[in-house]
């Protein structure tokens, strides 16, 4: 039985990549100038690997379906999941305090209130983050900034730019550290080689296992 592509993206990247999305269908990034045949010989050849992921999205944890905003619904924060309280006063329209708080006529742009929040949150203290490790190695960065990427949970610009997607900030924090030692380590190397990986294990030399736990439950974390 043959794999089903989802759909082919094509860039001027320089390799095949495979990718499993989060509704548990396969997509295929390839460069401009490779044949729809080629790109069957790769599904094919990854066809154990796509299967296991497939199975693995599916099998996820029902708690990251798409939210409703309701009464006693789960939102991440830091690793851990708070309640949602729909009220009727309070002086804002979302608060946080050992649970989220949010006024009953704020409740039709409810998303953009969390993406906010989150936002805030995620600048505070990914850069308190940041400004530690960066002094306990002597890097020098240019400024931290906040982003909506879905995918990449950080980024180091040529320019010395630190480069974080606010989801992070629903991630337990020694997750938040590992990507914070990561792309504070491109400062000095550019690429993944031997002495990028030393860099991180330096300064953190639990990256492994909050790497893994990325790898494992980074599709939580998301509205």
């Amino acid at each position: 039985m043959s794999i089903e592509i989802s759909k082919v993206i094509r860039t001027k990247r320089k390799t095949i990549a495979l990718q499993i999305t989060d509704d548990a269908t396969l997509v295929v990034r390839a460069p401009f100038g490779v044949s729809d045949e080629i790109i069957k010989k790769v599904v094919e050849k990854h066809k154990s690997w796509i299967e296991k992921k497939i199975r693995e999205v599916r099998a996820r944890d029902p708690k990251v379906a798409k939210k409703e905003f309701v009464n006693g619904e789960g939102f991440l924060y830091l690793g851990k999941y708070y309640k949602l309280h729909i009220v009727d006063k309070q002086d804002v329209p979302l608060m946080f305090n050992n649970g989220f708080f949010l006024l009953k006529s704020y409740v039709p742009v409810a998303r953009e209130l969390f993406v906010k929040w989150y936002k805030k949150m995620a600048y505070e203290k990914i850069s308190e983050r940041v400004e530690w490790y960066a002094g306990a190695r002597g890097f020098k960065y240019n400024k931290v900034n906040i982003t909506d990427a879905q995918k990449r949970w950080g980024s180091c610009s040529s320019c010395g730019n630190l480069n974080f997607s606010w989801r992070l900030i629903m991630a337990p924090l020694p997750v938040v550290d590992y990507v914070v030692v990561h792309e504070l380590a491109h400062l000095e190397e550019r690429n993944h080689g031997e002495k990028f990986w030393a860099i991180v294990k330096m300064l953190f030399a639990e990256y492994e296992r909050y790497q893994d736990w990325l790898k494992a439950n980074g599709y939580m974390l998301t509205l």
